[in-house]
């Protein structure tokens, strides 16, 4: 490949390059693979993450065209005879047949692009799907893609092809998240309103991605408008949210901030304290009682651009996020009672406080810089944070005749995720037929488990005082340390004008408590063209994760800890290969994949075990084995018109093997995967009728999901005097024949949404829209649980479900300004 590089550099060593930035001209958004390409030569290039692109051309006649996915293109005429630099501005079509599809187009992940396994979603087009409650969310908007899945019913996880929930890397600008979720996974933590592009990379990974082995979310926000002050506002069923941005210095410096906001608790709160007051007025005594409980989550993102000049840029962005759940009661009572001839007085007082709160933090810095016209440097600083924090405080006070004890218990349950990371990206083209990426990364990992309590008590009693106070206890481990390093290189190489290759690698480094592991992990991806518009495409990739997500249920709580590999739980590695055909045709884009992939060192819970929030002894809990998965995955997808949407359909299957000595479940034999689905299709399609009104809806169907269930149940207990000849029965035990051997009824549904839309004749931006949509629309009652269960009428067996979600109309209003 250096020897390919030296020699092509010696035969363009005449040439020039031309290169620039691409920007949206009315907001100065950049534009993300916009396409430049020049006619003569039939040479092209996209622009980068940041709307950089750079093409080295012959010196002499170029003519250069400049287009983006629903914006006018643009073409100029150049008599090159040294490097230029071209800063583009495109301006958004007109017609609202375009308007509606003003979107982000990836070259690399069409026909003519090595990279598959990849999809990018229009932010528009992820705006219109039907959303539970109304509240637009990017994660499951994601779950309707080939190869994902979604889990339970309202979940927010992802489960990429055969991986878990915690194989998938989610990147805010860059940035690494671990807790994703809100409401025990029923949200996202990403609001649309702050985002620019989403692209999901199920394989084929590119080598600049590392550290989980599923799939790779890589999300980008919104810079900021730096001509006008732009914004919006939104109420929904059970959240507001806001938008604004604008230019601090116009076309030097730009500001985006967006925020959201649940209040429920805040509707119902007038309702529970009257609640508190009856109760209050209805006991006996002279006591007084009150109290408060509720549940919000809030997220906020804020995002500063900063131009130094056409070479340098710094961006500064902040989120963070909390899910809140609190209450608290106090009760409060005067009494007396006689001794001798006196009246003595009593006084009891208590309080009670707890609260459980869970998110992320994360503040990242970056500088751009453009060393020549065919290098290109990111570097960046990070910082993420994790935290839970379950907490209850006790006051107690008692006073009586000469006695009186105040308490003061707490006990505090704390644990999290910290890392400091450092990045330096290169993109380096030295010329047409090569476009290189390297770079290296480095993480400061702190994981934070445990558990600490305190109490303390003061006394007086007949006279004589004292106190007691037991300080802070920590139960569980210590902090763990670790560093993770990486380095990549990758070349996308165009050999002939059929045949294109991208080849990487990725080494990397993880030491933790005195163990140190690497590896190496080469990509590879390979594109045959056969036609303008059809094109071969294979892939391999292997992955290295070392980290895991300790998990008791199904759903995405707060308490699920991230642990690091020690020396008895290695780290986990998949090896994915992948074959697919792609073929466009009239703006529709056709694509079949095939992929196997295979896992080493997986680890689940063994027969039994459960987690209880505490990293003390898990190893001792899981077990290590191998899984393996592979399917077929469809998808027609079309981003532009007045009819956009994607139809999606995945036929797999996911297995897990635990074998080794030691470390055996299912009785060493094969059992599917908990998430293992034979068929899974989504239908989503939109469809704008005017400016003034558009339509939406989603179809959902896929097989049910697997689970243990004990399909025998039986008495356990002690014989006893009392009853000699059958059992004291103290609970229901069950035979379980193994590992995932119940699937549930398979899940289908169907959403519909709609949006009106009104624009002010006196303000021509200003715009007003109400959505109503309807989750569920034909009130199918779909499994959440099932259990078995006695039916006394019939004296027989039966398996009962549980459902969640029935029919759910919503309405969200927002205004535009």
């Amino acid at each position: 490949m250096l020897f390919s590089i030296l020699a092509s550099s010696a035969v363009y060593a005449q040439k020039v390059t031309v290169s620039g930035y691409l920007n949206d001209a009315k907001s100065g958004e950049c534009l993300i693979s916009a396409a430049v390409y020049d006619s003569l030569t039939s040479s092209g290039t996209v622009s980068n993450d940041y709307g950089f692109y750079s093409l080295t051309l012959s010196k002499g006649h170029a003519n250069l065209s400049y287009s983006y996915v629903g914006y006018e293109p643009f073409s100029v005429e150049l008599d090159l005879t040294r490097d230029t630099v071209i800063d583009v501005r495109l301006v958004p079509s007109m017609s609202f047949l375009h308007e509606a599809s003003v979107t982000a187009s990836r070259s690399e992940l069409g026909v003519r692009g090595t990279q598959m396994s990849a999809i990018e979603v229009p932010v528009r087009q992820i705006k219109m799907v039907p959303a539970l409650f109304g509240e637009v969310d990017v994660i499951k908007a994601l779950q309707l893609l080939p190869g994902v899945q979604s889990g339970n019913e309202g979940s927010a996880g992802l489960y990429v092809r055969g991986g878990g929930p915690d194989e998938n890397l989610l990147l805010l600008d860059g940035v690494p998240l671990y807790g994703v979720n809100h409401l025990f996974g029923f949200f996202s933590v990403f609001n649309a309103d702050a985002i620019k592009n989403v692209t999901l990379y199920k394989g084929s990974f590119p080598a600049r991605f590392g550290s989980r082995l599923s799939s790779v979310v890589d999300i980008r926000t919104n810079d900021g408008n730096e001509n006008e002050y732009h914004g919006s506002v939104s109420i929904g069923l059970v959240a507001a949210k806001f938008n604004f941005e604008g230019p601090i210095v116009k076309g030097k410096t730009t500001f985006n901030i967006s925020g959201r906001r649940t209040y429920i608790d805040l509707l119902t709160a007038p309702l529970m304290a009257l609640e508190m007051k009856e109760e209050s007025n209805e006991s006996d005594g002279n006591g007084t009682s009150s109290g408060s409980e509720g549940y919000y989550f809030y997220d906020f993102n804020a995002k500063i651009t900063h131009k130094f000049s056409d070479n340098d840029h710094l961006y500064l962005s902040y989120y963070k996020g909390r899910d809140n759940v609190y209450a608290s009661a106090h009760s409060s009572e005067e009494d007396s009672y006689n001794l001798g001839d006196s009246d003595i007085p009593t006084y009891y007082d208590e309080n009670l406080k707890f609260t459980w709160n869970w998110g992320n933090v994360v503040g990242a810095l970056r500088w751009n810089h453009v060393f020549n016209p065919k290098l290109f440097v990111n570097t960046s600083v990070s910082y993420t944070n994790y935290s839970h924090v379950l907490g209850e405080n006790v006051k107690i006070s008692e006073e009586k005749d000469q006695e009186n004890l105040k308490c003061d218990e707490s006990i505090k349950y704390a644990s999290g995720i910290d890392d400091i990371a450092a990045n330096a990206d290169f993109e380096y083209k030295p010329v047409p037929a090569h476009d290189i990426k390297f770079g290296t990364g480095y993480i400061f990992h702190t994981y934070r488990p445990g558990v600490t309590t305190s109490f303390s008590a003061n006394y007086l009693i007949d006279g004589m005082a004292g106190n007691i106070a037991l300080g802070d206890t920590t139960i569980g481990n210590k902090n763990i340390f670790s560093h993770e390093i990486s380095v990549y290189a990758e070349d996308n190489y165009d050999i002939t004008n059929y045949l294109k290759l991208d080849a990487g690698i990725r080494g990397s480094f993880y030491a933790v408590e005195g163990e140190t592991y690497h590896s190496l992990e080469p990509r590879l991806g390979i594109r045959l063209l056969l036609a303008s518009n059809l094109s071969v495409k294979a892939s391999y990739a292997l992955m290295t994760q070392y980290v895991h997500l300790l998990s008791n249920t199904d759903l995405s709580l707060p308490s699920d800890l991230w642990v690091p590999v020690t020396s008895n739980v290695k780290p986990m590695v998949s090896s994915q290969v992948a074959l697919g055909l792609f073929y466009t045709l009239r703006n529709i884009d056709f694509s079949v994949e095939g992929y196997y992939k295979g896992m080493d060192n997986v680890i689940e819970y063994r027969d039994g075990a459960s987690f209880l929030g505490s990293a003390s002894d898990w190893e001792s809990k899981v077990c290590s084995g191998i899984g393996w998965a592979y399917g077929v995955e469809f998808m027609a997808q079309k981003k532009v018109g007045n009819t956009t949407g994607w139809i999606a359909y995945t036929w797999s299957k996911s297995m897990r093997l635990f074998n080794r000595e030691g470390n055996i479940i299912n009785f060493g034999e094969p059992f599917y995967s908990k998430y293992d689905r034979r068929h899974d299709l989504s239908i989503t399609l939109n469809h704008t009728f005017s400016r003034r009104f558009d339509l939406s809806g989603t179809f959902i169907y896929c097989t049910g999901n697997c689970g243990t269930l004990a399909m025998q149940t039986y008495p356990q207990g002690i014989i006893s005097v009392d009853n000699p000849y059958g059992f004291s029965s103290l609970s229901i035990g069950g035979y379980v024949s193994g590992r995932n051997n119940y699937r549930m009824p398979s899940y289908n549904r169907m959403d519909i949404g709609c949006n009106f839309h009104h624009y002010f004749k006196s303000h021509p931006t200003w715009q007003r829209i109400w959505n109503i949509s309807i989750y569920n629309v034909y009130n199918r009652l779909n499994p959440f649980l099932v259990y078995m269960d006695y039916d006394s009428d019939t004296n027989k067996k039966v398996m009962r479900k549980v459902s969640l979600f029935p029919i759910i109309p919503s309405v969200t209003y927002t205004f535009k300004f």
